[in-house]
């Protein structure tokens, strides 16, 4: 099932997010996490592109395997980081060589050690410019995009980012993810301003379940997403039980998720960092039926 024919009236698309393992430990993880969180027939699950590229072929092999393992849609991640156009040309003729019929595309970050983004020799400097190779070479391809409700930390403000945006879908995009968030209210003040911007593709949010409060101040402080300072203070006061932690993060992101839902979201992408018991609970408080029923 392509992007492009998941969302529509009446339907809610459920998609979770992965990414490529280093370790034979962490590979085992990974296909358990798949594994569990199946029955709840999610429309797709994406597979990031590690940093710089480096994992660009084994990102293919992840969701080649998901579709053959487990029968259901996979989406690659795909950036324009080192690499020429030729060579991302070559990348997606493997891609659809795997039989993977969606493509998540993203400038990428920096490479590490490198503060601003540079294009390599002959490559793309913008998502919209990957969009547009991607129509380019291929129409059968569905394609989804990235969204910030609270501004990429590149752009100046809020207006260029969304205007960035619309660039991205007007050169192909089926569909905007955003990135993680924990502030409702930001991403209604999104959604508004992207519905008057003209944007008409769904907009999906982005949760990530927190599991540690360490390891996401390292995310959030990473990306630019804003922490509630409430939230934040109830996790410092938990700091040393991680059971605690798992607790809060969760019947957070089943309140958040509740509300979205309400607002009318068509649909959830949830960062699963290759774990799946937060998500587990998350759908089944929100009732999410599996296949084992």
């Amino acid at each position: 099932m392509r992007i492009s024919e998941i969302y529509q009236p009446g339907e809610f698309g459920l998609s979770i997010e992965v990414f490529p393992p280093k370790t034979p430990k962490g590979d085992a993880a990974l296909w358990e996490t798949i594994e569990r969180l199946t029955p709840y027939r999610p429309a797709f699950i994406s597979c990031t592109y590690g940093a710089g590229g480096t994992t660009r072929l084994r990102t293919i092999d992840i969701c080649r395997e998901i579709q053959e393992r487990f029968e259901l849609p996979a989406t690659a991640h795909f950036t324009c980081v080192g690499s020429s156009r030729d060579e991302l040309r070559e990348w997606l003729d493997s891609a659809a060589a795997a039989g993977i019929g969606n493509i998540m595309a993203l400038r990428g970050d920096p490479p590490q050690g490198m503060e601003e983004f540079r294009p390599a020799e002959g490559g793309l400097t913008y998502a919209n410019e990957l969009v547009a190779l991607i129509r380019e070479q291929s129409k059968e391809f569905g394609i989804g995009v990235a969204g910030y409700p609270e501004k990429h930390q590149e752009a100046p403000d809020p207006e260029t980012d969304l205007t960035n945006l619309k660039r991205k879908v007007d050169a192909g995009a089926d569909a905007v993810f955003t990135q993680l968030f924990f502030v409702n209210e930001n991403f209604f003040r999104f959604r508004e301003a992207y519905e008057q911007a003209g944007i008409r593709v769904p907009l999906i949010p982005g949760i990530m379940p927190i599991t540690e409060f360490a390891r996401i101040k390292r995310i959030t402080a990473m990306c630019g997403a804003i922490f509630p300072d409430e939230l934040a203070s109830r996790l410092e006061a938990v700091q040393d039980d991680k059971e605690a932690q798992f607790e809060i993060g969760v019947e957070h992101a089943i309140r958040q998720c509740r509300e979205l839902i309400d607002a009318g979201a068509p649909g959830m992408h949830f960062y699963v960092l290759n774990k799946s018991q937060a998500c587990e609970r998350i759908l089944d408080a929100l009732g999410v039926e599996t296949s084992c029923e």
